[in-house]
């Protein structure tokens, strides 16, 4: 496969993603749906990332607001390309987690885990804490044992 059928396919992709969400055929999306077309895409961005893409690609003027595709294009091409936002290795992730364990256990308490990810890094909202528990938490400890969490959210994906 050539680097131009790389490329070709890549658009594609990136094409059609933001295709989903151009409502009015105009080839614009609204700047809050800029995080969502990334994430179908397969990227993992922080908000800060999202803003920075927004920032680039953002229309002036009269469409203050949207993002036009002829920018939108080549900027996530070259993001993509460079392998930027992509997401962690679920070995790097479990070595997140032992570094989480100093003691070893296997799991990290909802409470300790929690506080972290809600005063930590980039900060989950009670609604995305809400929707992770049921998936995290082993029922019958409580407790987050994090290699069967992350095995649960590789099948999610």
């Amino acid at each position: 496969m050539d680097l131009d059928s790389v490329n070709n396919d890549l658009e594609k992709r990136i094409s059609d993603a933001f295709c989903v969400f151009d409502h009015h055929g105009d080839k614009f999306i609204d700047v809050r749906e800029v995080g969502t077309v990334l994430r179908l895409l397969g990227c993992v961005p922080t908000e800060q990332e999202v803003n920075e893409v927004i920032s680039a690609t953002e229309q002036l003027g009269e469409t203050s607001g949207e993002v036009h595709l002829t920018k939108f294009l080549p900027h996530v091409s070259q993001l993509l390309m460079e392998r930027k936002m992509e997401p962690a290795t679920p070995e790097k992730i479990i070595k997140a987690f032992k570094i989480l364990d100093p003691e070893n256990k296997g799991y990290l308490t909802k409470e300790h885990f929690g506080k972290l990810m809600m005063e930590e890094g980039e900060p989950f909202t009670q609604e995305e804490m809400d929707e992770m528990w049921p998936v995290a938490i082993d029922p019958i400890t409580g407790h987050i044992p994090y290699e069967f969490y992350l095995n649960q959210l590789m099948v999610y994906l």
